[in-house]
């Protein structure tokens, strides 16, 4: 059968005013706000940590952390135990606890001394980030593998929208605040407490999701059975989508290489300054929001095709590498901001293209099991692109 054929959808019922959608596209925000809240914070953490390439060591430690959840979920039987909306619940918890975490440190770390230990501590609540990622992460793109393609578009078009978000209020910050210790430190907090407020909300309304006539129905419908007890289960499902696994580990091998650490530490513009890396990073997730969108009104009917276009993308690094030490024109603002929106643009459409596919090219009692496959794999393509974003500093 054809792989991008869907074939187990279950019978889709009437989402009155797309009240699940929305809700599925908020929850998708807030899985991603928090992270982007720190990385877009990341001017005022260099400036505390000047010598630790923070930005680098906050991506190794986030993606690590995210896939161990991810990992400890498929191998360990005690998780049959856990339903999703505690699994919900206590992730984006932790989620609130971080943020509120480096807050406080950074507003009780007067001392040069105490500064020092902070980062530590900062370090400490970014892997509690990373953790509760994989919590929620793979417990709601599991449970939208199971459920209309719709809704694990709105998934990811939420995760996209939460760079959008952030990457506006740091613009407003940026441009109403002083460029000083202090108004950096105000930016930061700013971040995290629109992050910390959205984050209460979606607790709201992950639990808010179950009491919908629409979800309801469809829990009436799926098997009860849970598919986070089987190690074994879990390969053997993962051999039988090796490609599609391949797809989404190799789109975010490359991106994490490249996206945030090169864009934010390695480019300069004597005409934007400061200004540069911001706006770099805003065109980057206004593409990749557009990249995730587009598959709201078309979808690439072959995981095949949507295989080789990500493993193509492996072509950013011979076009980054001549953009920085190529000719001069190709180091201008023009070439750097169009390879940055198409890098965006790829991630988003071919990541999810191959989310929404996969799930339904096996049987329907595996179809939640294979998104958990593919956010495990896509783990895993963090963790390499994070850790090969240190060769950029060389």
């Amino acid at each position: 059968m054809e792989a991008g054929k869907v074939s187990n959808d279950v019978n889709e019922a009437r989402d009155t005013y797309r009240i699940a959608y929305i809700i599925h596209f908020l929850l998708g925000v807030g899985n991603l706000l928090p992270w982007n809240a720190f990385i877009t914070a990341i001017d005022y953490f260099a400036y505390l940590y000047p010598t630790n390439h923070i930005e680098k060591v906050f991506s190794v430690a986030y993606m690590i952390s995210s896939v161990m959840v991810l990992l400890v979920m498929m191998s360990w039987g005690g998780w049959s135990k856990t339903t999703m909306r505690m699994r919900m619940n206590l992730g984006f918890s932790m989620f609130v606890m971080s943020l509120t975490i480096t807050s406080v440190v950074d507003w009780t770390s007067g001392s040069t001394k105490l500064k020092e230990r902070s980062c530590g501590l900062t370090v400490a609540a970014v892997v509690i980030c990373g953790l509760a990622d994989g919590l929620v992460a793979g417990s709601l793109i599991g449970s939208a593998g199971k459920l209309p393609k719709q809704y694990m578009q709105a998934v990811f078009a939420g995760t996209a929208s939460s760079g959008i978000i952030i990457s506006i209020l740091r613009i407003i910050t940026k441009a109403s605040l002083p460029q000083t210790p202090k108004g950096l430190q105000i930016s930061a907090h700013l971040y995290f407490m629109a992050a910390t407020i959205f984050l209460l909300c979606c607790i709201v309304l992950s639990n808010l999701q179950y009491k919908l006539p629409v979800m309801q129905h469809y829990q009436q419908m799926l098997p009860q059975e849970n598919t986070l007890c089987s190690g074994t289960k879990f390969w053997a499902v993962a051999g039988q989508i090796k490609g599609p696994a391949f797809g989404i580990f190799i789109i975010y091998v490359v991106t994490l290489s490249i996206f945030p650490g090169f864009i934010a530490e390695d480019l300069v513009s004597k005409v934007m300054k400061d200004w540069y890396p911001i706006l770099l990073i805003t065109v980057y997730n206004f593409a990749d929001l557009l990249g995730k969108s587009l598959t709201a009104f078309h979808v690439l009917q072959s995981i095949r095709k949507a295989i080789w276009a990500s493993t193509a993308r492996l072509l950013f690094y011979p076009l980054f590498i001549v953009c920085l030490h190529g000719p001069k024109w190709l180091k201008t603002e023009v070439p750097m901001m169009v390879l940055t929106f198409l890098l965006g643009f790829t991630n988003g459409y071919f990541t999810s293209v191959l989310m929404i596919l996969t799930p339904k090219s096996v049987p329907f009692s595996e179809s939640e099991l294979s998104a958990i496959v593919m956010t495990v794999f896509l783990g895993f393509g963090l963790v390499g692109g994070s850790v090969l974003g240190w060769f950029w500093i060389l």
